[in-house]
């Protein structure tokens, strides 16, 4: 596993309560840190969304992805 972006410290977080963090996974897929946000969000899906009830929708702050952006792979 692997950090895709700037660590959290990097991004201003000192006390480790807010860390949103995203890892590229030995298997290429990624995981994310994020805000659990499902209740909130759900019904506001486009009609072409779908989740699975094992899946959760999580917010990643916009620095994080933008920060994440130049070591995300292309392929």
């Amino acid at each position: 596993m692997r950090r895709i972006g700037v660590s959290p410290r990097e991004r201003g977080s000192m006390t480790g309560e807010t860390c949103p963090d995203i890892f590229e996974l030995s298997d290429g897929n990624f995981a994310v840190i994020g805000t659990e946000a499902t209740a909130t969000l759900d019904s506001e899906l486009p009609p072409d969304a779908a989740r699975a009830d094992y899946e959760r929708i999580v917010i990643v702050s916009r620095e994080t992805l933008v920060r994440a952006k130049a070591d995300i792979p292309d392929q």
